[in-house]
């Protein structure tokens, strides 16, 4: 008895200890957030059309899409320097000035599984206020991953994506 009693409870450490180094990645957040000196709604027509994100984003060089800023719509993004990112329009909602898009494989960013909104609302006096936010896993899914396919890599991608767009829509946005 007392070697079964034993067993059982070599067993169960080894499992515990199985379990905790084999966790994975964890998902990752980014969120960024910008006030605009122009109205929601001039803001909300800049950046609500699907296919013209190269209108404001500094990095993309151009945009294609496969059915406008309609959802299930397929927008492919050459990227300014290389690389294309491939994301497909979830939903939009005009009265709430809000959109959401996904991404299976982040192209070239360093993640994958990743999903993301923005929304434009009102702020004071007569400003926007322009928040973009998203989730995603590290591109290398096992663990220890390489240095550039890590957690950091991928958080620090994609907070330099959502910054450099909102600062850059911004700067047009108030000319």
């Amino acid at each position: 008895m007392r070697f079964v009693s034993a067993f059982i409870m070599m067993l169960a450490v080894s499992l515990a200890a199985s379990v905790a180094h084999a966790h994975g990645p964890t998902r990752q957040k980014a969120f960024e957030t910008i006030t605009i000196k122009a109205s929601p709604d001039a803001v909300w027509a800049k950046v609500s059309d699907f296919t013209q994100l190269q209108s404001w984003h500094p990095a993309v060089e151009s945009s294609t899409a496969t059915n406008g800023s309609n959802a299930g719509s397929v927008r492919t993004l050459k990227l300014k320097g290389g690389g294309e990112l491939v994301e497909t329009l979830e939903s939009i909602d005009p009265a709430a000035k809000k959109f959401s898009y996904r991404a299976k494989d982040g192209g070239a960013l360093p993640v994958t599984n990743y999903s993301s909104n923005l929304t434009v609302k009102p702020g004071d006096g007569g400003t926007s206020v322009v928040e973009w936010r998203g989730a995603f896993y590290r591109k290398y899914m096992n663990n220890d991953p390489p240095k550039g396919e890590d957690d950091e890599a991928a958080l620090t991608a994609v907070t330099g994506v959502y910054k450099s767009g909102l600062e850059n829509l911004k700067k047009i946005m108030e000319k």
